[in-house]
C-alpha cells in the first residue's frame, strides 16, 4: 500500500485516548455499529448511522434526545429506523377517502449514543434486527431514497421536523424570558447601588461642609 492511500484511509478515523477508533463525520457505511463505538460528535454519529442505513437498505430517523440539566445541551440521542413505532389511529373523515399507506411497523432497529465527560459520543445500545424487508439503494442512493418516499412518509417527516422546530422555539423563548429577567434584576441592582453611592457621596459632602464651617468662623 502506498503512502497516499494509507493517508486517505487514516482520515476516516481519529485515535481516541483509550486506543479505540473514534469515527469522524465522514462516516463509514461498511462498518456495523457496536456498543462502545466512539464518535467525535453527535453529528458524526448521525452521519455514520445514516450512511449505514442507506448501505443496509432503510431510512434513518432522528428520534428522542435528552438534555443536560446543567447547560441544556443534548447529551443523549436515539437514532432509529423510520418504520419505528406505530402510527396513531384516527377516526375516518370520509368513507371515500383513500386509506393512507402504512409507514410505521414497530421496527426496533436503533442505536443510542451518549456524550461522555471526555466529549466523545459513545454507542450505548445497538439493535440490528428489522421486522420488515430492506431495500438496498445505489451508492449515491440517499437522494433516491428520499425521492422514493411515499407522500405519507414525507408528511410524517415534515410533521416530525415541524414539531421539533416548535419545541426548539418554545425552549428558546423560555431561555430568552429567563435572560430578560436576569437582565432586569441586574439593572435594578445597579440602580440600587447607584442610589446608595449617591447617598454616601452626599453624606460625605455634608460632613466635609460641617467641618469646614467652624474653621471659617
Amino acid at each position: 500500500m502506498d503512502e497516499q492511500s494509507s493517508m486517505s484511509k487514516d482520515e476516516d478515523v481519529i485515535e481516541s485516548s483509550n486506543g479505540k477508533d473514534a469515527v469522524t463525520s465522514e462516516g463509514n457505511s461498511d462498518m456495523e455499529p457496536y456498543v462502545g463505538m466512539e464518535f467525535e460528535s453527535e453529528e458524526a454519529a448521525k452521519v455514520f448511522y445514516d450512511a449505514y442505513a442507506t448501505h443496509l437498505g432503510f431510512i434513518m430517523r432522528v428520534d428522542a434526545f435528552r438534555r443536560s440539566m446543567r447547560d441544556g445541551k443534548v447529551v443523549w440521542r436515539r437514532l432509529v429506523c423510520n418504520k419505528e413505532g406505530f402510527r396513531k389511529t384516527r377516526p375516518k373523515r370520509s368513507e371515500n377517502r383513500k386509506p393512507r399507506a402504512i409507514t410505521r411497523e414497530g421496527c426496533k432497529a436503533m442505536i443510542v449514543v451518549k456524550k461522555e465527560k471526555s466529549g466523545k459520543w459513545i454507542v450505548t445500545r445497538f439493535v440490528k434486527e428489522h421486522n420488515h424487508p430492506l431495500v438496498v439503494t445505489p451508492a449515491n442512493g440517499r437522494r433516491t431514497v428520499l425521492l422514493s418516499q411515499t407522500p405519507d412518509e414525507k408528511d410524517v417527516k415534515i410533521r416530525e421536523l415541524t414539531a421539533e422546530l416548535q419545541r426548539e422555539r418554545k425552549r428558546s423563548a423560555a431561555y430568552q424570558e429567563q435572560l430578560d429577567m436576569v437582565l432586569r434584576e441586574m439593572e435594578e441592582h445597579s440602580n440600587h447601588l447607584s442610589r446608595n453611592i449617591d447617598g454616601i457621596v452626599q453624606s460625605v459632602k455634608e460632613i466635609e461642609s460641617k467641618r469646614v464651617a467652624p474653621s471659617n468662623s
